[in-house]
């Protein structure tokens, strides 16, 4: 199998270099080699590789920078998947894409299922999920998976910048009434690699009873405060200056941007589909913190 690859440089993209690898030959693309503000580029290259699958990890993730940049975040989360469903349909290739919970409002106090409508309440969730609609409308065989407060030991993510400032600062002060399932960028794509290398060069990996949107982060849930408090415990080196974390609301934390206050998602259908449970986010970060032991990760 023939893998495209696109986003190989960020937080998801990386490892799924790595997880994709045993199931084929993976062409991985990144920004400078791929530019997906360009359609007509994005076609050249599909055409030109022919893939049996394109995975796109590639996104305007920059949330607060997409209220002023909304004609960027557009091109790259939604009109990009767009093309690349277009193409993958006309060389007969499936697509894997990702989303976020950010299509939410927040406003729910169960976890959101796939089947709840989707209420964006920023520039970024709207165009991630127009994205969605786009790949949907081409009937390409896809799958779709939400994720959210993805994390990894690459890239600008919660987890490094915690890390960051909790060796400049003695005090830290961090949002505690935003919820959600911090998830590690590795078990997304470990999670990828799995669900494909169930069926991906089966028929029913083409078929409508499995192609669509599936919820994809960790078991539980928590705020960004406790989140923030159980990275600095399993710090816990010499070189953190921290020593208190304040907490704040969401109205005193101004950011350009508003946030879903809730942003939980039920993962049963992943399960009833692909027989896949997320470890809970507690244990993935210490699997995390296990990285960090080796040489030249600290």
């Amino acid at each position: 199998m023939k893998i495209l690859l696109l986003g190989k440089n960020g937080q998801v993209g990386w490892e799924l270099q790595r997880t994709l690898a045993p199931l084929g030959q993976v062409i991985a693309l990144g920004r400078k080699e791929l530019d997906l503000f360009e359609r007509a580029a994005i076609r050249s290259t599909v055409r030109a590789v022919k893939p049996d699958l394109i995975v796109n990890a590639a996104s305007y993730t920059a949330v607060d920078k997409a209220e002023k940049e909304a004609e960027l975040a557009l091109a790259v989360n939604a009109a990009a998947p767009g093309v690349l469903a277009e193409e993958a349909k006309l060389c007969r290739a499936a697509l894997v894409h990702y989303s976020t919970d950010y299509v939410f409002d927040g406003t729910k106090a169960t976890p959101y299922t796939e089947d709840d409508a989707p209420n964006p309440v920023n520039t970024y969730g709207q165009t991630k999920l127009e994205g969605d609609r786009l790949i949907q409308e081409t009937g390409v065989p896809h799958l779709i998976f939400r994720t959210g407060w993805v994390y990894g030991l690459r890239g600008s993510n919660f987890l490094l910048t915690i890390l960051r400032l909790a060796r400049e600062r003695e005090e830290l002060s961090v949002v505690n009434d935003q919820t959600g399932a911090p998830t590690w960028s590795r078990m997304i794509a470990e999670a990828t690699a799995q669900v494909l290398s169930k069926g991906a060069l089966d028929s029913w990996f083409f078929s409508a009873k499995h192609r669509g949107i599936y919820n994809l982060t960790a078991a539980g849930r928590t705020s960004w405060y406790h989140f923030a408090e159980r990275i600095l415990q399993l710090a816990a080196t010499d070189d953190i200056k921290c020593k208190k974390i304040n907490t704040i609301s969401s109205s005193e934390y101004k950011t350009a941007a508003r946030r879903p206050l809730f942003s939980v998602l039920d993962n049963s259908k992943l399960d009833q589909g692909f027989g896949l449970k997320l470890p809970s986010w507690e244990s993935s970060l210490e699997l995390v913190f296990n990285d960090f032991s080796r040489p030249g990760l600290l």
